[in-house]
């Protein structure tokens, strides 16, 4: 089958495509259940994709795909009819049943033929699958580069290898004539169906890339849905639906790091991030805290481990600085001008993050014990925030890519142009984002208090120096536009504060840096027309002349962003308002057959009835199927225990 493509590189769209997963290994198709039509189509292993296409032919015909069932996330379920094989009588009697299976490290079909004629049937079926290692970031970018051939070769019946310097995969099909060339390696298997008799198939390409830097997890989840393990609590019976997929989703983006299985962090999504995400896997981790607190402490200690120690201007590590982004290989952005090394600092506000879910985590139940082995990245962490977070001495934690390639914006709405003033003009760096602002308030007092329960000194200084950022954020970032009185999303680089109203400061709320009074109003803004699209909370108002509907970080709805600012409501005693936000959301996932994608369109629900998709979000990620616990938490009213 051909790409779909055009003459010039462009990055592949996901909405129409069918994606399962067991991380690090995805495998992306049509709802048909063959790969390869589109550029996204695939069997990916790390950031790898190892097979490129996987056809299914009976007698050299396609067959004609009329279902799609996904079981869970890993596990998905195509159904055809076989009509050139069939009688000329209308109801269709003989059908394949193609069921795909990915684990971490393996993909592997079962083919279930099945007749319903009086007769027999015999037939030829056959699996193409095409080769490839192309990296990841190629099939992003939409390039293809010339590389060198890959060896392939039949290693014994029924199976056959293909590898490339470092990569390779394996397939088997035992009972199957297998046969290999340098473009495919193809299964056939002749078929023999007695009268109303079945047949079933098999076969599995096991992958192997010895540079992976994750790994799959390997224990299974000690979580069930907040509804099973509370039946005494009543929910909207979308909620029921969205967690069970979402949790589904979680389980299957479970990682680790070879060199400690134990620990687990939730990669941040597919396809482009199934990696440890300093931001994301910390996000993930704590708007998921009333599920399970296990893996927000192995998500801190995995981030602790690998928290900065010098000052090293090509990463953008710093002593005491939170991780953005682990990768194998440097990751290039073809014409982008962006490559980043594998192991990348850039972020300005997973430090504090950090901080703040170690707090949240120990009021959820993480063992002292734990706490305490975390103390000395706790200090680092807190260190970073007063003596290295600002750039230029204002007081203010920002950013300012110093080497020319790294990433222009750091903080979580991370495109180029993200931080705009209401007239559409793009902010000029280094950028102090407020959002930023209010997680440094929250992680030096959260972080000043454990310092004092574990009898640690240097908690009255931290408390000092947020009551003075405190000050200081009061009276820099308050604007007044036509659309009222609010935050600025950021100070620019000569101190003006950028007065486009967005989500951002949905951020601040419940980190103790705005008043109370000051928190209704932010609230009050969020629930406008606006701002609130029926869906969830817009990037950005309708009011800004940047605003469009289906731009990434400046009128589109991220699932994540719309549960932060309800899960900040709630932290501030703003329950209707948090759900009302929530009751958007479970539209969303309603809209999605709740796999909620990264995001979708900023288009009103007066306008459409179901939401429209952002046409490249990745789906699933940690963060979006993680809102969906904290919309439980809101809607059910649940705490950390006393």
């Amino acid at each position: 089958m051909s790409d779909v493509v055009s003459d010039e590189p462009r990055q592949p769209l996901l909405s129409d495509r069918v994606v399962v997963l067991r991380a690090p290994t995805q495998a992306w198709s049509g709802p048909h259940g063959d790969i390869g039509g589109r550029p996204i189509d695939g069997i990916y292993h790390g950031d790898v994709r190892h097979i490129r296409s996987v056809v299914v032919t009976v007698d050299g015909e396609h067959p004609e795909w009329v279902s799609t069932a996904a079981h869970d996330a890993s596990r998905i379920t195509f159904g055809a009819v076989l009509r050139s094989l069939d009688d000329d009588t209308p109801d269709p009697k003989l059908r394949l049943l193609r069921t795909r299976l990915v684990e971490a490290g393996s993909v592997g079909e079962t083919l279930s033929v099945q007749s319903g004629l009086p007769t027999a049937v015999d037939a030829v079926l056959s699996v193409r699958i095409e080769p490839d290692f192309s990296p990841l970031q190629e099939v992003k970018a939409g390039v293809r580069i010339a590389r060198p051939a890959w060896e392939t070769s039949v290693s014994e019946p029924g199976s056959a290898v293909v590898m490339d310097a470092t990569r390779s995969f394996a397939v088997s099909a035992p009972d199957a004539q297998v046969s290999a060339s340098p473009d495919a390696v193809t299964l056939e298997w002749r078929v023999h169906l007695e009268p109303r008799g079945r047949m079933d198939l098999a076969w599995v390409a096991a992958l192997q890339d010895a540079s992976l830097v994750v790994r799959g997890a390997d224990r299974p989840v000690p979580w069930a849905p907040i509804t099973q393990r509370r039946p005494d609590l009543e929910a909207d019976p979308r909620l029921n639906r969205w967690l069970e997929v979402a949790l589904g989703d979680l389980d299957a983006l479970r990682m680790a790091l070879p060199q400690h299985p134990d620990d687990e962090f939730f990669a941040a999504g597919a396809p482009w991030f199934l990696t440890l995400f300093g931001r994301d896997s910390l996000w993930a981790a704590r708007l998921a805290l009333p599920i399970d607190v296990g893996i927000a402490a192995s998500t801190l200690r995995v981030l602790a481990r690998m928290q900065g120690i010098r000052d090293v201007p090509a990463t953008a590590e710093q002593p005491g600085k939170i991780l953005h982004e682990l990768r194998s290989a440097p990751l290039a952005m073809p014409g982008e001008g962006i490559v980043l090394p594998p192991v990348y600092y850039g972020t300005v506000d997973a430090t504090a993050l950090w901080v703040c879910l170690l707090a949240d985590a120990v009021r959820w139940g993480m063992p002292e014990a734990e706490v305490r082995d975390l103390l000395p990245a706790l200090r680092a962490a807190l260190d970073w925030l007063v003596h290295h977070g600002d750039n230029d001495g204002d007081g203010f934690i920002d950013y300012l890519d110093r080497t020319g390639h790294g990433l222009a914006n750091q903080g979580w709405k991370d495109s180029g142009d993200s931080i705009q003033w209401r007239s559409g003009e793009l902010a000029e760096g280094p950028i102090a984002l407020c959002e930023v602002q209010g997680y440094a308030y929250e992680a030096a007092i959260a972080g000043a208090d454990l310092l004092e329960r574990f009898g640690e000194p240097g908690a009255a200084a931290l408390r000092t120096w947020a009551a003075r950022l405190k000050e200081r954020f009061a009276a820099a970032y308050w604007v007044h536009t036509p659309e009222g009185s609010y935050p600025a999303i950021a100070l620019d680089a000569h101190k003006r504060p950028v007065d486009s109203l967005t989500s951002n400061i949905g951020h601040l709320l419940g980190t103790g840096i705005l008043e109370p009074d000051q928190e209704r109003d932010v609230a009050a803004l969020l629930i406008e027309p606006s701002m609130l699209t029926g869906f969830g909370v817009r990037t950005m108002s309708t009011g800004a002349a940047g605003y469009w509907p289906l731009s990434y970080h400046g009128g589109s709805v991220w699932t994540h962003d719309s549960a932060i600012v309800a899960h900040g409501m709630a932290r501030a005693g703003l329950r209707d308002q948090a759900r009302i936000v929530i009751d958007d959301l479970l539209a969303a996932a309603e809209g999605f057959a709740y796999r909620v994608p990264e995001l979708h369109s900023g288009d009103p629900r007066t306008h459409t009835a179901v939401p429209t998709p952002y046409p490249a979000a990745c789906r699933p990620q940690a963060w979006s199927a993680a809102a969906a616990v904290t919309a439980a938490s809101v809607l059910l009213d649940l705490r950390p225990p006393d």
